[in-house]
């Protein structure tokens, strides 16, 4: 009976497939809350990207190792290129993936190890000169078009390819132009007073520096971290020379691209945006040296047509009679001056002869008799009408009040009379009036 039932127990045992155990090992990972957030750090290994943009690779330390995965969705925001060997901060989840059995963290978010504490310092001194009108486009001086000698401050190793992509693109592009090195280190702890000394040595008038490129080739952020450097930037926005910055790679932004006059993507674009294109100024100086031409042709042909207008003018074909018109008008003018002055003159003296011909300038002595006598008969009248003449006889003249006195009725007792006689005058009082 002991055998039966345990045969029966076997029987009764329930098997499940791979994919339902890695199914259910996975929803189990999925519902426990601590791996749904998960904050790792660790070195990329075994690197490798995927076309559609997805990135898988191994995460590990000194004594363990775990899978990891990064969607494109997330990967699409990373501000570095990830390559092996990188230490790294990575946010995300830990699931299981149940094709390999195998669990693994699902990343949504990757930095750079120490790359979280540079970016908030970075954008704190990015804040601090903008404040203070580092970035400002007023600033910002023209990169001249046509240079003559080109400064260029960047590492001068052979293995670095930023001197050997600016130089040789300086020299393909615009050869007339002459390049002066100004070797510095671009990484480390010392790279920004290296940079520092450069820009002010680049700065001196001895060397005619028509623009000066500042930059190196791309790297991690703390690699590019001596031109996120505030003394870096100052020295940048104190050169009087119009400064390029050419620092890394298109994704990669420092605060010496802020502040340089001009910011390249990469040192090769730098290079590019420093100087012409010798063959595309020689193919400018053509079509000037066309337009120039048919300009000047153009204004020969002009000036030739005036020519020829002029030349067949009245006036050139006539040259005389112009002057003889003028010779009539003055003739004209001669004579009506001429006429003129006669007709003054003998208006002149006409009225002499008329003045002279007068009784007053012939006998003098005659007006001044007449008019004495005429004179004398004018006094002799005003003597006749003169009332004083009346006193002379006896008579008198009475005022009272100013007013000669006419009637009795004009008077009254205590008035004050004026009595004018012949040589005086006599005050009186009214006593009576009958």
């Amino acid at each position: 009976m002991k055998v039966n039932d345990n045969m029966d127990e076997e029987k009764q045992i329930k098997y499940y497939s791979v994919t339902q155990y890695n199914t259910s090992i996975k929803n189990y990972l999925d519902g426990i809350p601590q791996l749904n957030d998960v904050h790792i750090k660790g070195e990329i290994s075994n690197w490798k990207g995927a076309t559609r943009g997805h990135l898988y690779f191994t995460l590990k330390d000194e004594e363990s190792r775990i899978s990891a995965v990064m969607f494109s969705s997330a990967a699409s925001h990373l501000e570095f290129t990830p390559k092996e060997g990188d230490k790294v901060l990575v946010d995300g989840r830990i699931s299981a993936y149940p094709t390999s059995g195998t669990y693994q963290v699902y990343i949504n978010k990757m930095v750079l190890d120490g790359e979280g504490d540079l970016l908030k310092k970075l954008e704190e001194l990015k804040k601090k000169l903008a404040a203070e009108g580092l970035f400002d486009e007023a600033h910002k001086k023209p990169i001249p078009k046509f240079p003559k000698r080109i400064g260029v401050i960047t590492s001068s190793n052979t293995n670095q390819a930023a001197v050997h992509d600016i130089i040789t693109t300086i020299n393909r592009r615009y050869p007339i132009c002459e390049v002066i090195l100004f070797p510095a280190m671009v990484q480390g702890e010392q790279a920004k007073f290296d940079i520092v000394k450069q820009i002010e040595e680049a700065n001196d008038p001895k060397y005619c520096l028509d623009t000066l490129i500042v930059g190196r080739g791309g790297g991690s952020i703390e690699d590019l971290w001596a031109f996120n450097e505030e003394i870096v930037a100052r020295a940048i926005y104190n050169s009087n020379v119009p400064i390029i910055s050419a620092v890394g790679h298109d994704i990669d932004y420092t605060i010496a691209d802020f502040v340089a006059d001009l910011r390249a993507a990469t040192p090769t674009a730098g290079a590019e945006l420093a100087v012409p294109n010798l063959a595309d100024v020689k193919s400018m100086l053509n079509q000037y040296q066309i337009r120039s031409n048919n300009a000047i042709s153009t204004k020969i042909r002009r000036l030739k047509d005036i020519l020829e207008k002029i030349k067949k003018s009245y006036v050139l074909q006539n040259p005389l009679a112009s002057f003889e018109i003028k010779e009539q008008k003055l003739d004209e003018l001669i004579n009506r001056l001429n006429t003129n002055l006669i007709n003054k003159i003998n208006n002149a003296k006409t009225r002499y002869n008329t003045l002279i011909s007068k009784r007053i300038v012939k006998h003098p002595e005659e007006m001044f008799i007449a008019y004495k006598n005429q004179m004398e008969l004018m006094i002799n009248k005003l003597e006749l009408l003169n009332p004083l003449n009346v006193l002379k006889k006896g008579y008198t003249v009475t005022e009272v009040n100013d007013k000669p006195l006419k009637s009795i009725k004009d008077v009254k007792v205590n008035d004050k009379l004026r009595i004018k006689v012949i040589d005086g005058e006599i005050n009186a009082n009214v006593e009576g009036v009958k």
